[in-house]
């Protein structure tokens, strides 16, 4: 369904891959608005949870522009390295995406069967403004495993190295419409519009 004088909702992230994902599952709804867009810099995540960071990063959004926010926090959980790369997934290795895979693929050199077992988590905070006292909050998760090696050159993060439950491709291996339905992210954003009333 696509409406006429959209709302306009900021992303508050600099993630290109997760703009991309919310573009294509929000635009119906609202006109996306990427924070750098509007001017608006990172916040610290100083947060020692997922809802923890999200709430800080809506709160800036919509303190630096004066427009609703949309701010998620996500990463990748592995149980057996005590819930690592957790929060730190976007910066575990200190370099890219490459870097993360291969650091996670040497932690788990010596792990096998349910020992790799992984998830995606996906936190979403959608602040009205500043003050807001009710923000709608949804959660998403996406189960699977970590592979031996990567595969596939769609997606962003851990995708070529995560295999989702049920599925013999790896997530860099599915189309963004699949990984729309799947994914933690997918989850919560279904969430999302549910609360919104959509």
């Amino acid at each position: 369904m696509i409406r006429e004088n959209l709302p306009t909702l900021v992303i508050a992230s600099h993630n290109a891959g997760k703009i991309a994902e919310f573009e294509r599952i929000l635009s119906g709804w609202w006109r996306i608005q990427p924070q750098a867009g509007l001017g608006v810099t990172a916040i610290a995540e100083t947060g020692l949870s997922f809802i923890e960071n999200a709430i800080l990063k809506a709160r800036h959004a919509c303190r630096e522009t004066g427009y609703a926010a949309l701010a998620d926090d996500s990463g990748l959980v592995v149980p057996a390295l005590d819930g690592a790369p957790g929060l730190h997934s976007a910066r575990y290795s200190g370099g890219d995406d490459a870097s993360n895979n291969a650091l996670l693929l040497n932690n788990m050199r010596d792990l096998g069967g349910e020992d790799r077992a992984a998830f995606y988590i996906a936190v979403l905070v959608l602040m009205r403004g500043t003050e807001d006292p009710a923000p709608i909050v949804a959660e998403g998760r996406w189960y699977g495993h970590i592979a031996d090696a990567p595969r596939g050159d769609r997606g962003f993060g851990y995708d070529p190295l995560f295999v989702p439950f049920g599925e013999n491709r790896h997530a860099a291996e599915l189309s963004p419409e699949e990984k729309d339905r799947m994914s933690h992210r997918g989850i919560a954003v279904a969430q999302l519009l549910k609360h919104c009333g959509e």
